[in-house]
């Protein structure tokens, strides 16, 4: 970030520089001076700001900074092991700096394009709509196994289980995504924001 204010700094200096005296860029030395600090400059100030701000996006702090998404990670410290999300991140299954993006790839600027445009509309409803509230927010499409499967596809503990060999070919539906992780009676707990109040929550938590 500091850099990033350095090179704009430095810019906006230079390029004051050069609209004060327009006579600099007579020369080479002028003509170099004004493309550097029109073109090179803005260009690496963008790449370097591109670069930390994406990554700072897929960050668990970064997705819960929104006031609506604060119970969602509450939910993160429910204690109880039947909150997939809960289970996972307690026990490190997943980055607990990183959570929400290990599990939503698919998710606003990290998506396909239609994702990104829901992104836009995030910010459009967050600033000139009404914002529900947080157990009125629901996935746009299914979640997809894909999602589970990053983490899970080869694992003997998952492969293994004798819940996911039930049918023969239960596990091979499980893989294409015909059949849901998150389908009832499976792993179908996951924020329930809903029923925070009433939630006791584990004390290693955040």
């Amino acid at each position: 970030m500091l850099i990033e204010i350095l090179f704009i700094f430095i810019a906006v200096v230079l390029a004051s520089l050069v609209a004060a005296r327009a006579e600099l860029t007579r020369v080479r030395g002028g003509k170099i001076l004004a493309f550097v600090t029109l073109f090179i400059l803005p260009v690496a100030a963008v790449g370097l700001g591109y670069s930390e701000h994406m990554e700072r996006a897929t960050s668990t702090q970064f997705c819960l900074s929104c006031h609506v998404m604060s119970d969602f990670g509450r939910s993160l410290a429910v204690d109880d092991p039947s909150y997939i999300p809960a289970k996972h991140f307690q026990n490190n299954l997943v980055p607990r700096d990183h959570a929400c993006y290990t599990c939503h790839t698919d998710y606003t600027m990290f998506g396909t394009v239609h994702a990104k445009f829901r992104g836009l509309r995030h910010i459009y409803v967050q600033y000139f709509g009404k914002v529900p509230q947080p157990a009125d927010i629901k996935l746009y499409t299914p979640f997809n196994n894909r999602e589970c499967l990053h983490c899970h596809a080869g694992m003997r503990a998952f492969e293994e289980e004798p819940k996911h060999s039930k049918t023969p070919d239960m596990m091979s539906r499980i893989n294409s995504n015909q059949m849901s992780c998150t389908s009832a009676h499976c792993h179908d707990t996951m924020h329930d924001v809903a029923s925070l109040s009433s939630a006791t929550f584990w004390k290693g938590g955040r």
